[in-house]
């Protein structure tokens, strides 16, 4: 049992495999919040650890309990105004002006399992894994609205989710201000800080910072998740490393405005807040109308930032990602984009899909320029029909040709935008964000689609559901290369301006669930230029994302190393593109390449065609490597090992291991060669240590514990002719004998 209740003493304990989350009611009728952290035993009370002192200068809850001051005390979801000066997990305003609540506890309820929410991205529990749900019924005595917290144990996984729900009972409108998804308190602040954050082509580089008194954190106000930080972050101890120490995960299953806060108080305790950025937010609770928050999610462990992450991607893989998905190798790609961009036909398509053929790629994915008059990017968005200059015959005639050779069929899309120079926008202008009477700034040459008007996606999902029957389409890339600006929808009133942010991206969810569900057998990435909305709530309905637009294989070590703290592999679009790249134009090995790729969701993003024997060869090769290894790349257990955030940064090293540790790859990234360098060893982890390998086929076999203690030898990079060394890579696998 996960949910364990002393209904006497209004005490309740959450357990997991490896954790226990205790909080109470308290004598004012709120909740407490008493532990977070290691399992310990279930006891009546823990009263020793919520002992009260009285504090001068302090706001008491009232003159018969003098010792019961709220901003002392270490809360589960608290409001603004009655003693407790931190900000607050919500906010409401009355319809008299008054922004004060008295939620009180009114009752719980416990069941199993965990069902999706109407509308949201979510958790859920298909297989029966044990998940319990409760919910916490409070009310308040003032306006009688209800709120329900909601707390869902994954105990396999040591995962809680945590959100919450207002319901408005009463006969008057009420204004929610601020309602985040969870609020965790904890009693000390010696904690390191670490966020993901960045810009486009270098997103989620890992930033390490001690907390300091005060509010620290990281948001976002793009109506996206963004390039620039990202949900998930870590709250860690000092001395906490990849292999050991105490660490605090903490994500959310949301793709639009979002803050994480941290707030270090005089006595030095930390408050954790999670969810929807209260900054250009509000929503109107109409009578008997009710809000649900987005889902938090929260993990911790003892044993360092390597097992947080992988408990983690176990939680994402068994109770986020689409089932269908969840276990399917994905394909081998290659797209044309870096290949052709606007310049090409179904001819000219052909030869790269045949060449692509040869060489074992198993899905060809068709990018911009396809629909419309789209010969630049200044026209044709929102305008989903097949451009007849480049497919005479149709879209469909070209997709069966892809078809007829055995190989997978992908398409791009932008569906949230829209030209100046389209169709769309001459018969609909007001389907336009912005507002008319202001000058509205492009970006990228383009604009957005109001997707909370309910025939902006009626009218994408009838045009991108006649697409994918007609050319039996197998996957999209769904990009969306700019964030919003101009905040102001026509279809919306005074009052329900501040609603844009969060309606707009239920309309993003909306279509997604509407084309997943009538095609649960298409495979979707998502895309924002590149990783800029690389969050739980797309990998919901899209289990896999564009991680940059920055394809450079030095580049995407750190990009790639960042993102494994707080998402899977499976979830990393990786691609091998051409040299000098385009986005740094630096010049790397097409084994660097590949060897960096590999650890994702591999595709292949050059023009094959022009591309020499040797080179085909060589991608030939790199295919046949991937495929025999695809599961472990995508779905193997993660280690980092040697970090670019670390040190100089010139090596890096990271592994995938299989589920019975019987195979183990490591990727080891050397950025420059220095002469007459010391002698290296290259450590493994997750091994059986009693099990005996071979590393590349070698005569000498090699125990477990001997690899992960004592290392295996690196030689030196050779000298190649007149051509740099640096940007070497190398490939360990060992395998069990």
């Amino acid at each position: 049992m996960s949910v364990n209740v002393n209904q006497s003493r209004d005490v309740f304990h959450l357990q997991t495999d490896n954790t226990s989350y205790i909080f109470k009611v308290m004598l004012n009728g709120e909740l407490g919040q008493i532990y977070y952290g290691s399992r310990i035993h279930v006891k009546s009370q823990y009263d020793n650890i919520t002992t009260r002192e009285l504090h001068d200068a302090t706001p008491a809850f009232s003159e018969d309990y003098p010792d019961f001051q709220p901003e002392l005390l270490k809360q589960e979801y608290a409001s603004l105004g009655k003693g407790d000066f931190r900000y607050p997990a919500f906010q409401l305003t009355q319809s008299n002006g008054s922004r004060i609540s008295e939620f009180v506890y009114d009752g719980f309820e416990n069941s199993k399992g965990k069902s999706r929410l109407n509308g949201l991205p979510s958790s859920f529990d298909d297989t029966d894994d044990d998940a319990e749900t409760l919910t916490i019924h409070l009310k308040d005595k003032i306006t009688g609205v209800l709120l329900d917290l909601n707390y869902t144990i994954f105990p396999h996984q040591d995962v809680i989710v945590r959100s919450s729900s207002f319901k408005n009972t009463s006969d008057k409108d009420i204004e929610i201000d601020t309602a985040y998804s969870s609020q965790l308190d904890l009693p000390d602040s010696n904690y390191d800080l670490i966020q993901f954050s960045g810009n486009w082509a270098r997103e989620r580089h890992l930033y390490r910072n001690h907390l300091r008194p005060g509010i620290q954190s990281v948001s976002s106000l793009r109506t996206a998740s963004s390039h620039q930080q990202n949900p998930f972050m870590m709250l860690a101890r000092p001395e906490t490393n990849e292999d050991s120490g105490e660490v605090f995960g903490f994500n959310l299953i949301y793709s639009g405005n979002f803050k994480d806060s941290i707030e270090v108080d005089q006595y030095d305790t930390s408050r954790v807040l999670v969810g929807i950025n209260p900054d250009e937010f509000a929503w109107n609770l109409s009578a008997g109308e009710s809000f649900q928050t987005p889902e938090s999610v929260i993990s911790y462990t003892d044993q360092g930032s390597n097992q947080l992450s992988q408990q983690m991607a176990d939680f994402y893989h068994e109770h986020l990602i689409n089932k269908t998905f969840k276990n399917q190798d994905r394909p081998v790609l290659i797209n044309n984009w870096e290949a052709t961009y606007f310049d090409f036909n179904e001819e000219k398509l052909m030869t790269i899909v045949n060449q692509a053929h040869k060489v074992g790629i198993e899905m060809f994915v068709l990018d911009d320029g396809w629909f419309g008059k789209r010969n630049d990017d200044t026209t044709s968005l929102g305008d989903w029909f097949t451009d007849k200059a480049k497919f005479p015959n149709g879209l469909s005639h070209f997709s069966n040709q892809v078809h007829d050779l055995g190989m997978k069929f992908g398409l791009w899309f932008e569906p949230e935008m829209i030209s100046l120079k389209s169709k769309l926008y001459e018969e609909h202008p007001d389907s336009m964000v912005g507002d008319p009477n202001a000058n509205l700034i492009p970006a990228r040459h383009q604009f957005v689609l109001d997707m909370t008007q309910d025939k902006v996606v009626d009218y994408l999902f009838e045009k991108m559901n006649a697409i994918i029957d007609d050319t039996k389409l197998d996957y999209i890339k769904w990009d969306m290369n700019r964030n919003i600006t101009d905040m102001f929808s026509l279809n919306l009133n005074k009052a329900q301006q501040l609603e844009f942010g969060h309606r707009y991206i239920l309309g993003v969810y909306q279509l997604y669930a509407r084309l997943t569900s009538a095609h649960p057998e298409v495979l979707f990435e998502s895309c924002a230029s590149g990783g800029g909305r690389f969050d739980l709530g797309m990998m919901y309905y899209a289990p896999q994302a564009w991680t940059s637009d920055d394809t450079d294989a030095v580049e995407r070590i750190k990009i790639q190393y960042g993102t494994s703290y707080g998402y899977p592999q499976s979830m990393m679009g990786a691609h091998v593109s051409a040299v000098p790249n385009d986005q740094n134009g630096r010049v790397t090995s097409l084994d660097t390449r590949g060897a960096v790729a590999f650890f994702g969701d591999l595709g292949y993003e050059l023009d094959i065609t022009k591309m020499s024997d040797d080179e085909l060869e060589k991608v030939k090769q790199q295919v046949e490597f991937y495929k025999e290894y695809r599961h472990l790349f995508q779905f193997g257990k993660f280690y980092r090992i040697d970090s670019p955030f670390d040190g100089d940064g010139n090596v890096t090293s990271w592994e995938a291991v299989s589920a019975d540790k019987k195979t183990v790859v490591i990727g080891r990234y050397q950025l420059l060669n220095h002469p007459n360098a010391p002698y290296q060893r290259q450590y493994f982890k997750g091994m059986n240590p009693d099990a005996q390998y071979r590393v590349n086929d070698s005569k000498e076999t090699f125990y477990g514990d001997e690899l992960m203690n004592l290392g295996y030898y690196v030689a030196a990079p050779e000298l190649t002719g007149n051509y740099s060394n640096d940007f070497h890579s190398d490939l360990f696998i060992a395998k069990q004998i």
